[in-house]
């Protein structure tokens, strides 16, 4: 058979196969635009709805639960979105670095003479400020430090009234790190650190460390906050709020309340509290450790309380424990609407009313502040 014969009929007996494989080829090509596209999309949409799942994430840490924020300020909204939140978007709150011990939680005393401050600021009290915020952060979480002292950290003085703002840090875990630290605070003359490793368990500690200095150091301000570092804070409607002649001046504690609200005894579960820590089934009511506010009489009280009650490391709703020990119930804000976990879409006029919410990032605040501030 010569060659060309011999290329005819390689032609003819192959043509079926080549029709197959053209078919193939066009098909990949299909499936390879229809993937394209719907990356396009994505990509579009995923910026759309960044800043609602970063929101979602905080809450559902913040809360401690993966079910529905009970509050006076939980509208229907905010309850739906809560309760449809994929589970593979709860992750660890990043206001904290990693645990870096194995020792078991209840290893970790909460009460504050168990620890000493390595960073200080003993004398920042002197002008006697009325209000003092203290922002409990991660040693390395420099941004959202620095977007605070842009912002409503650098308040000093809202409707007469002197307004002081302190970070509060553990240990940083190395060396080059603190060295950065004594740096930062050398040059702010705002930082506090205390020898406790800054962990997620141990945020209970940072808690009543911040209430231990506010008692030894500042026992003469009129009200505090506890605030945490990713929180917008509207400071003229905070003050008016502590100015309001219905405000009480002692024992008073307010902020986004939680109420009936279940002990987890889910070994699996980061919010795993055991019996022998808390036996109850249920917390005490107690407010939410985004942002709350109380008169300064609670902080060395708070403190004194803890002597009586085991820690355990759900930190907002321990307070609510030596809030019980003491006798002492948490109020619901004249407006429930001004602390609200979450404000949606952005709308200066929402902004303009609350005292607090949480933002997605340090940017976030920084852009929001400057939009707010502006002149009318």
């Amino acid at each position: 058979m010569g060659t060309k014969n011999i290329w005819q009929s390689l032609a003819q007996n192959c043509g079926p196969f080549m029709h197959h494989i053209k078919n193939t080829f066009i098909l990949l090509l299909t499936i390879a635009f229809l993937f394209s596209a719907v990356a396009y999309v994505s990509d579009f949409s995923f910026e759309m709805v960044a800043f609602s799942q970063t929101w979602l994430t905080k809450i559902m840490n913040r809360t401690h639960y993966k079910g529905i924020i009970i509050s006076t300020s939980a509208d229907h909204t905010q309850k739906d979105l809560l309760a449809h939140l994929p589970k593979k978007q709860i992750q660890p709150r990043g206001t904290t670095v990693a645990q870096t011990t194995d020792i078991p939680i209840y290893h970790h005393v909460a009460h504050p003479s168990n620890y000493h401050f390595t960073l200080d600021e003993p004398d920042k009290c002197k002008q006697d400020p009325f209000l003092v915020l203290m922002v409990p952060v991660a040693p390395h979480q420099l941004e959202a430090r620095n977007a605070i002292r842009s912002t409503w950290g650098n308040e000093s003085s809202v409707q007469g009234k002197a307004v002081l703002t302190l970070f509060l840090v553990g240990l940083t875990g190395g060396a080059g790190a603190q060295q950065q630290l004594e740096e930062e605070s050398r040059q702010h003359r705002d930082l506090l650190q205390s020898n406790f490793v800054d962990s997620y368990f141990n945020l209970t500690i940072k808690t009543m460390v911040i209430m231990d200095w506010l008692a030894t150091r500042c026992p003469q301000a009129a009200f505090a906050m506890k605030v945490d570092s990713d929180m917008y804070i509207n400071l003229e409607n905070l003050m008016s709020l502590l100015l309001s002649p219905n405000t009480p001046r002692q024992n008073y504690i307010t902020g986004y309340l939680m109420w009936d609200r279940s002990v987890i005894r889910d070994k699996n579960s980061k919010w795993y509290v055991a019996e022998e820590l808390y036996p109850e089934p249920k917390y005490p009511t107690y407010l939410l450790g985004m942002g709350y506010v109380f008169s300064n009489d609670l902080s060395e009280k708070i403190v004194e309380a803890s002597k009586n009650v085991k820690a355990f490391n759900i930190e907002d709703a321990y307070v609510g424990a030596c809030l019980k020990q003491l006798g002492v119930a948490p109020s619901a804000p004249p407006d429930s609407s001004q602390f609200r976990a979450y404000l949606g879409q952005y709308n200066r006029e929402d902004f303009l009313r609350v005292i607090t919410t949480i933002l997605g990032s340090p940017q976030q605040l920084i852009d929001i502040w400057k939009d707010v501030k502006r002149p009318t």
